[in-house]
This record gives structure tokens, C-alpha cells and sequence, in this order.
């Protein structure tokens, strides 16, 4: 006789959490995932199972399928796994709280590795997108009878005894009004590529198809959307460079050739596996960002990894797989998960002896794809503090003759020349080594060597460095006239009285040409005879600060500033003599005061537009 039972589902204060955690959910498309991923579930545990002697049955064929019905408007997931017996179905199903892979995976916890998730919650995402689900199924245990479970998605629900002759269990979803989207093949098809690309077992859904005579004709043959064998789920030592860029191209169709990549692969203590890429980067951070994809079991669960892996390590491509993360939970839960933490550092860890082998292995190929490498690095070492201690052995310097240097290498290349009588180790450097050529040829006359620091994140890498390297700064070749940038002995004190220094700013401040924005403080110094007359400089200070505020909304302060240069004038000049004398401030005095300032401009670069026009005209009416 067929029995029949109905009752509601039970929801108590006990199990009330776990039904709450499902409006985590980001998106209604998420069912899919959830019920595909159950299925999977099912079908490891009659595997599990039978290697262990359990189910000494047929495995037979264990597809998952995933059909579509038009005309009932029904979507089906269809599994040839263990199955539920009433008592499983109520408990399980029935009561929210409780999930089946809790009780297997402690069961089993040997030889259950594979086991996605908690089976219960996931099911009832489907009434997210369905007026009525129903569950068909039949235990793989003897004698069980099959059942049919419907639910309208009030608390009410019914069992039936069922017609199924094969173990496994169709979930029949009969899509509500509100979720027609979920009926249309395409759109099935994106959803099952997009979370069930990789999952361990096969996933069909309808048949292939191919072009004949101009239109699209159906295959007997099942089309199976996902590879069961991911390429980072196999070991290293079978796989080839091929192998791991035709994944990388099939993860990024169109994308250029990564650099290199690193296979993470730990089972203590915590289980991650994983294939990370490094891309080359083209233009800009946030680009490059996002592109890493988060799974678990091989189930995909997001493409936002940021809170599990460093910031740095979000330029990054490729693949995450861990069982330890949580699936859905919310950001600021993941971020601080302990496993999540323990993650991070590991990734952290196994990225830096991954640069650090390539580098001592092959320096020719690391120098060689430094330009690409540069801005990972740069930016790992600003925000990441362990990393930055690994990275101190292989960051490089590149000098304006293209040559690379580890920061030891250069500090032992340059300290015994550009160390100043304080004893601090002064780096000079250039972003532009043709707009500050002047300055980049009067450095290097002296003797001392010029890096070339014109990278994205330079600025904010400076500052880092300075903090973390004793006694060491860094001073662009045009922040101050170059005695002063590497002081070897004290200034020669300039002896002008009030009346005579202000004498001197008016001369100089009266023909320097109007430039937006900009002010000019006038110096004195004594820099001999063979100086330059006047030279135009930038506090590095200020300067620094008013270019990262360009790269940070919150430094804005430093960007409505009006940029400040300092003009400095030397006293030994034979002209600036001559000027100094000029009490009448002669026509001809005024020609060469106006000579020497555009000559200081250009050269810094700020003689533009107009001012630069009529330097120009007035150097051709002179020849």
C-alpha cells in the first residue's frame, strides 16, 4: 500500500542560522551552482561507498544531467548517486539544519575528500527561483522504495511513494514566473561554464551540435560541460609548459602568454591547490585586477578573491581551489576566517621562493621580464610586510645604462661616492632621463650614478624602502642644485645684506614668465666659479607628496597647492657678479637676468608655450 505523509518543514530556533546564511546568497543564479554541486556530492559518496566495500553494486553511468522542459517549464538535475531514503529525506530535507556531508564526511573522513558541501541548505536555494520543487530519488540502500518530495515553497510539504527503477535522484525545479531566464538554453549554458567548468564529475546538458548547410544540427552524442581533470588538480612533474599556457589561454582566451606561474599544492594545515599566473601587465593596477578564480572542490565560487589573498597578489591570474574556504558567508566573515589568514600567508610565502628561485636560477630571464614583474613586486613589497622581507633579495634597480642591480649589489656599487658627510646613502634618480637630462649629465660629471625610477607605484616604493633601509634616501637629480643633494662639507655662508638679498629677488622674480599654478622661491649659494649661473629645482619632499596625492582621492590637500620650485642663484658666477654690481638695473642687466632664468627654465622643462616663443625669437635676433 503506498503511504503518504505530510508535514511542515522544520525550522526552530535551533536551526534557524543556517537557513538565514542563504540570503547570502549574491544572486539568484547561484541554484544552479548549489544543486549541480549536491549532485556531484551524491554521486562521490556512492563512489566512496563502493571503495570501501559498502555498495558492492554496478556504479554504472554517474553523469550528472541537466534538462530543460519547455512546455512544463521545468528545469531537472539528475544524479546517479546514493539517493535518500524517507527517513533521509526528512531528516535532511525536512529538518534545514542538519546536512547529510556533515554525518558522511565524519563517517568517512578518510575517503571523502571530494564531498562539497552542506546538502540541505543548498537545496533550498532552488525556491529562489521556483514555484514548486519536487524530488524524485531512490536509495542505493536494498529495499528502499523510491520517493517523491514536493513543496510549493510554503512550510507544508508532501511524501509520497515513486515510480524509479535507478538508484540517484532527479530534483525537478517548475521555474516561477519571476525566473523565465532560467528556461532558456543560453542562459543554462553560460551558468553551467561559469560554476561547473571543472567540477569532478561529468556534467551533460542536451546534446553537441555542429554547423551543416548553414544551420546549427543536433549530435547523438551528450554534451559534456566540464573537464572532470583540471590541470591544477595533476601533479606538476606530468605536466608540461604547454600544458599550463593552453590553460592559461583557455582561462583568458586572446591574453598574451603569461611570464610564469607558480602550482600550489599543500595538504596541511589546511588543503589548497591552485595554479597562479603571472601576467604581463600593460597599463594601469585595477585592470589587471580580479582575475584570479576562487573554487572549492572544484565548485566555482567567485572571481573577487580579495580578503584571501593579499592586495598585491589580486594582479594576479588563475585558479584557487580549497575545501577550507567558505562558500557563503560574507566578505568581512572571510576576511577574518583563520583559515583565510593561514591561506594568505602560505600564497604569500610560496609567491616570494617562487620569484626568488626564478631569480637565482635564471637571472638573465628575470632581468629580462622586470618591466613586467616590476609593478607585482613594487606594489607587494608597499603592502605587504612579509613580503617585502622576502622580495629585499630580488627586487632590481635599473640604471640609466640598463643595467640591473639587487639593492645590495647597488648600495656596495655607489655608498663609498654618494654617501654625504652625515653618512646617510643618498640615491639619486630620474623619471624622465630626457626632461632632466642637464641635471642627470651634471650628476653623472661628478661621478655618481643615476637610477631610472619612472614605474607607476615608484613614488609610494621610495617611500617604503626609506622606512625599512637605514640611513637612505632618495632624491630626484632636480630637487636641489647637486651640492646640495649629496652635501660632502657645510655650505659657504653668503654673505648679503637684507637690503641686497631683496634687491636680488626683485631683478630675478620680475623676469620670470607667468606660469599657472606655480611659484618660484629665490635662492643664494655659493657653487664656484664654474657653476651654473641659476638652477632651477623641486623639493623631492613636497614634489613626492603632490604626485602620490594624484594616485590618492584622500591626498588631495597636496594636489590644490600651487607647485613650488626653488630658483637658486650663484653668487660666483662671473654673470651673477656683474648683476650683483648693476645698481641701476641697466637694460643690458635685465637681457642677461632674463637669459640665465629661461636658460634654468628649459632646462628644468617650464619654459612653454609663449615664454618658450620668445626665448626662441630673441636668441635668433641676437645670432
Amino acid at each position: 500500500m503506498e503511504t503518504k505523509k505530510q508535514g511542515h518543514i522544520g525550522v526552530t530556533t535551533e536551526n534557524i542560522f543556517p537557513v538565514i546564511k542563504k540570503f547570502l546568497y549574491s544572486d539568484h543564479e547561484i541554484f544552479l551552482r548549489e544543486l549541480v554541486s549536491n549532485a556531484v556530492d551524491a554521486t562521490q559518496k556512492v563512489k566512496t561507498l563502493a571503495q570501501v566495500g559498502e555498495f558492492k553494486g554496478d556504479l554504472g553511468d554517474l553523469t550528472v544531467r541537466v534538462k530543460l522542459d519547455d512546455k512544463k517549464k521545468t528545469l531537472t538535475i539528475s544524479d546517479s548517486g546514493v539517493g535518500l531514503t524517507a527517513e533521509e529525506i526528512d531528516k535532511y530535507i525536512n529538518q534545514i539544519a542538519f546536512s547529510s556531508a556533515e554525518g558522511f564526511l565524519e563517517k568517512y573522513k578518510d575517503n571523502a575528500n571530494a564531498i562539497i558541501g552542506h546538502f540541505g541548505l543548498g537545496f533550498y536555494s532552488a525556491f529562489m527561483v521556483s514555484k514548486k520543487v519536487e524530488i524524485i530519488t531512490k536509495s542505493w540502500q536494498e529495499d528502499a522504495p523510491a520517493m517523491r518530495w514536493s513543496c510549493d515553497g510554503s512550510p507544508e510539504y508532501t511524501i509520497t511513494e515513486a515510480q524509479k527503477d535507478e538508484r540517484g535522484t532527479d530534483i525537478i525545479l517548475y521555474i516561477d514566473d519571476d525566473s523565465k531566464e532560467f528556461l532558456e538554453k543560453p542562459r543554462i549554458e553560460a551558468l553551467l561554464k561559469k560554476y561547473c567548468r571543472f567540477l569532478p564529475v561529468p556534467i551533460a546538458f542536451g546534446k553537441k551540435s555542429e554547423w551543416k548547410d548553414g544551420k546549427s544540427v543536433e549530435l547523438d552524442e551528450e554534451n559534456v560541460v566540464n573537464d572532470t581533470n583540471p590541470l591544477w588538480m595533476r601533479k606538476p612533474a606530468e605536466l608540461t609548459d604547454d600544458d599550463y599556457i593552453k590553460f592559461y589561454k583557455e582561462l583568458y582566451p586572446f591574453s598574451e602568454d603569461p611570464l610564469f606561474w607558480i602550482h600550489l599544492n599543500v595538504d596541511y594545515p589546511f588543503n589548497l591547490t591552485g595554479i597562479l599566473y603571472f601576467p604581463k601587465v600593460k597599463h594601469g593596477i585595477d585592470l589587471q585586477k580580479n582575475k584570479i578564480q576562487l573554487y572549492s572542490n572544484q565548485v566555482f565560487v567567485s572571481d573577487n578573491v580579495e580578503g584571501i589573498v593579499p592586495e598585491f597578489m589580486t594582479l594576479l591570474h588563475g585558479v584557487i581551489d580549497s575545501p577550507d574556504i567558505p562558500l557563503n558567508v560574507s566578505r568581512s566573515y572571510l576576511q577574518s576566517d583563520g583559515n583565510v589568514k593561514k591561506i594568505s600567508t602560505y600564497i604569500t610565502k610560496k609567491v616570494a621562493d617562487r620569484l626568488d628561485e626564478i631569480f637565482k636560477n635564471n637571472r638573465p630571464q628575470f632581468e629580462e621580464k622586470w618591466n613586467n614583474l616590476r609593478i607585482f613586486i613594487e606594489y607587494g613589497m608597499i603592502t605587504d610586510e612579509k613580503f617585502a622581507e622576502r622580495a629585499m633579495k630580488f627586487v632590481l634597480f635599473n640604471t640609466l645604462d640598463d643595467k640591473f642591480f639587487t639593492l645590495d649589489e647597488y648600495k656596495t656599487l655607489v655608498e663609498a661616492n654618494q654617501t654625504d658627510k652625515d653618512g646617510t646613502l643618498i640615491y639619486l634618480y630620474t623619471t624622465d632621463k630626457d626632461n632632466q637630462f642637464s641635471y642627470i649629465q651634471q650628476a653623472q660629471a661628478q661621478g655618481y650614478d643615476v637610477l631610472l625610477m619612472d614605474g607607476q607605484l615608484d613614488n609610494h616604493f621610495m617611500n617604503s624602502l626609506e622606512s625599512k633601509l637605514e640611513k637612505t634616501r632618495f632624491v630626484r637629480v632636480d630637487a636641489d642644485i647637486l651640492d646640495n643633494l649629496i652635501k660632502k662639507t657645510d655650505s659657504k655662508e653668503v654673505k648679503l645684506t637684507e637690503e641686497e638679498r631683496n634687491a636680488l629677488i626683485e631683478k630675478f622674480k620680475a623676469v620670470i614668465p607667468p606660469i599657472e599654478k606655480t611659484d618660484f622661491v629665490i635662492g643664494f649659494e655659493h657653487l664656484g666659479q664654474n657653476g651654473n649661473p641659476v638652477t632651477v629645482t623641486q623639493n623631492e619632499f613636497m614634489r613626492r607628496m603632490m604626485e602620490m596625492s594624484a594616485m590618492q582621492p584622500g591626498m588631495n590637500f597636496y594636489g590644490d597647492l600651487p607647485t613650488s620650485y626653488v630658483m637658486t642663484v650663484n653668487l660666483d658666477a662671473p654673470s651673477v657678479e656683474k648683476i650683483e654690481k648693476d645698481k641701476d638695473n641697466t637694460p643690458e642687466v635685465q637681457a642677461t637676468i632674463t637669459q640665465l632664468v629661461d636658460l634654468a627654465l628649459l632646462a628644468n622643462g617650464l619654459l612653454k608655450g609663449e615664454a618658450l616663443s620668445k626665448f626662441i625669437q630673441r636668441n635668433i635676433s641676437a645670432v
